[in-house]
């Protein structure tokens, strides 16, 4: 059996081919993993645990499924659903993760994140997302009404487009020294994550010794699967 990785959905209620195609995916190969790991963005936002998008349900509820059918599953939220948490938790059945996690991938271990905090040279996102993950600006956020929140978001979604429109695509990439520097400090030579929608292997050398770094996609034409068995790796798409 494999362990699969996926990320950058970014499911919303405009989103039902992206989660059809989810779905079909957790009633397939998903039931015969070992374990399934979601890197972040699953859902395009997640204004907090009364979201009203029946879609966004449907995916809750998928995920209900295939955990209580005994896989496991792993949930690291992103940039755009930061707010999930216990209660998400709670009604899906996955184990959510840090940030940063180191898991053994049949004996290689490997650093997991999201992507984003790799970003360090596009230092207007990074300055927004210490503000989002403060608790007194999630206190504040979460104390509106839900119709007021996904205003907000929407408005926020906007001028994510607008800005990411007119930034250079390598300020908006991973830098090279910031995974070098993560992958240094937890003692590690492999490295998965998504963020960046640039699917792809990266071979480098750290301090004298081969490393990787895999690159999950995103699902808006089609969908980014990372599939790692005993026998290897492979990053593939369905």
């Amino acid at each position: 059996m494999s362990i699969l990785f996926i990320s950058d959905l970014h499911i919303d209620e405009d989103g039902q081919e992206i989660t059809s195609r989810l779905k079909e995916f957790l009633n397939s190969e998903a039931h015969q993993a070992q374990a399934l790991y979601i890197l972040g963005d699953l859902f395009e936002v997640w204004i907090g645990d009364d979201d009203p998008d029946p879609v966004k349900r449907q995916v809750v509820h998928a995920l209900h499924e295939l955990t209580r059918s005994g896989v496991p599953c792993y949930f690291m939220p992103g940039n755009r659903d930061f707010l999930t948490g216990e209660v998400f938790a709670d009604r899906t059945g996955c184990t959510m993760l840090e940030d940063v996690e180191t898991v053994d991938l049949f004996g290689t271990p490997a650093l997991l994140l999201h992507g984003d905090t790799l970003c360090v040279d596009d230092h207007r996102y990074q300055e927004f997302r210490r503000m989002v993950r403060s608790e007194e600006w999630q206190q504040h956020f979460l104390s509106k009404p839900a119709h007021h929140r996904i205003a907000m978001a929407r408005q926020a979604r906007d001028a994510s487009r607008g800005y990411t429109a007119t930034m250079p695509m390598d300020i908006m990439d991973v830098s090279q020294a910031a995974v070098e520097a993560v992958m240094r400090d937890a003692g590690v030579y492999t490295m998965i994550h998504g963020h960046t929608h640039r699917p792809g292997i990266h071979h480098f050398e750290l301090d004298g010794h081969p490393a990787t770094r895999i690159v999950l996609g995103d699902w808006y034409d089609q969908g980014t699967i990372l599939r790692w068995s005993p026998d290897g790796y492979k990053l593939d798409t369905i």
